[in-house]
C-alpha cells in the first residue's frame, strides 16, 4: 500500500530549492569541477572506440555507449546520496541536502544563458557586430562569420527558448520523477545527443539511439515548458495570444520534433520572427527583432522556469514520495 513519507518531501523540495538558489547565486561551476564536462570527456573516449565497419555492430556499441555513460554518471550520485542519507540525524540529513543540491545544479543552467546573451545585447547595442559575433558560439553551432545582425538576434532568443527546455525544465523534470540521479541520466542523454547525435556519415549509426532517447524524455518537458510560457507571457504583459497562436500554427515545422514548441511560443509572445537560414521560419515579422528582445526572452525562461517548479515540480515530487518513498 503507497504511504507519503513527509520528511523526504520536504528533503526533496530543500535539494530542489537550494540548487535553484545556488544557480541564482554563483551560475555555473568551473569547468575545470563541472560534471557535464567530465561526462563529455567520457563520451569523447567511448566513442571513438564505439566505430565499426558493420552499421548493425556500431549501433549496437551507441547503445552500449550510451547505458555505460548513464551508468558510470548516475550510479555513484545514488550511492553517495543514499550513504549520506543513512548517516546518523541532523549531519547526514544535512550533507544529504546540500550534497543532493550541490550535484543537482550541476544538471540545469538558468543564469549561464544570461552569461553569454548579455555581452551579446551589449555588444549590438554598441553597434558591434563583430563583438557580437564573438559571443554566439557559446550557445550556438551556427558559423557567426556568415550571419548579419538579424540572423545573430535570432539565434540567441532561439537558443534561450530551447534551452529553457533541456537546459532547465527538463532536468527539473526528471529529478520529480528519479531524483538527483535521474537528473543526471537526463543531462548525460541531452549531452549525447549534441555530441554524437547527428545524421551524418559519422554519427548516425553510434548516435542513432542517444538521438532518440534525447527525443522522448524531451517530449513531454519540451510540451509542458511551451504552453508554461504562454502563461508567463500573461504574467509579464508580452503578446500570449500570439504566442498560442504561433505555437500551434508553427510548432511542428523544426526537424527537432521538440524544439519549435518553445521557440514558437517564444517568437510568438515577442512578435517577432525567428529563423534558421534553410531550416526554418517561425513567428510573423510583426515588429523587427531587436537587442532588447534578448532581455525580454530571459525573462521568459526565467518566469517559466519559476512557473514549471511551482506547478509542476511539487506535485510530481508528491506523488514519486508517495509512491516509491523517496
Amino acid at each position: 500500500m503507497f504511504t507519503f513519507d513527509f520528511f523526504w518531501f520536504v528533503d526533496a523540495v530543500l535539494i530542489f530549492a537550494l540548487a535553484f538558489f545556488i544557480d541564482l547565486i554563483l551560475g555555473e561551476y568551473p569547468d575545470r569541477i563541472h560534471p557535464t564536462i567530465g561526462i563529455g570527456k567520457l563520451i569523447s573516449f567511448l566513442k571513438k572506440r564505439a566505430k565499426h565497419p558493420n552499421p548493425k555492430v556500431e549501433k549496437g556499441n551507441g547503445i552500449l555507449m550510451a547505458l555505460a555513460v548513464m551508468m558510470a554518471t548516475a550510479l555513484p550520485v545514488f550511492l553517495v546520496l543514499s550513504l549520506l542519507k543513512t548517516l546518523p540525524a541532523p549531519i547526514g540529513e544535512i550533507l544529504y541536502i546540500v550534497m543532493g543540491a550541490i550535484l543537482f545544479k550541476a544538471t540545469f543552467a538558468i543564469s549561464s544563458m544570461g552569461q553569454y546573451t548579455k555581452p551579446i545585447t551589449t555588444a549590438l547595442k554598441n553597434q558591434d557586430l563583430d563583438g557580437a559575433r564573438k559571443w554566439l558560439p557559446y550557445i550556438v553551432r551556427r558559423d557567426p562569420k556568415t550571419l548579419d545582425e538579424r540572423q545573430i538576434l535570432s539565434a540567441a532568443v532561439e537558443s534561450i527558448a530551447e534551452s529553457t527546455t533541456d537546459g532547465i525544465t527538463a532536468p527539473f523534470f526528471f529529478f520529480a520523477l528519479f531524483g538527483v540521479p535521474g537528473a543526471f541520466a537526463y543531462r548525460v542523454i541531452n549531452t549525447l545527443d549534441s555530441m554524437v547525435g547527428y545524421k551524418n556519415e559519422e554519427y548516425r549509426n553510434i548516435g542513432w539511439f542517444s538521438a532518440k532517447l534525447d527525443t522522448i524524455t524531451n517530449y513531454l518537458p519540451a510540451r509542458i515548458t511551451a504552453y508554461l510560457m504562454v502563461v508567463a507571457a500573461i504574467l509579464l504583459g508580452e503578446d500570449w495570444r500570439t504566442s498560442w497562436h504561433i505555437l500551434q500554427r508553427d510548432k511542428h515545422k523544426t526537424a527537432s520534433p521538440n524544439a519549435g514548441f518553445t521557440i514558437s511560443a517564444m517568437a510568438g509572445a515577442l512578435n517577432i520572427q525567428l529563423e534558421k537560414k534553410g531550416h526554418y521560419t517561425l513567428g510573423d515579422d510583426k515588429k523587427h527583432i531587436s537587442y532588447r528582445d534578448i532581455g525580454k526572452a530571459l525573462r521568459m525562461m526565467q518566469l517559466t522556469a519559476a512557473l514549471f517548479g511551482l506547478i509542476m515540480i511539487l506535485p510530481l515530487l508528491a506523488l514519486r514520495v508517495y509512491i516509491i518513498g523517496l
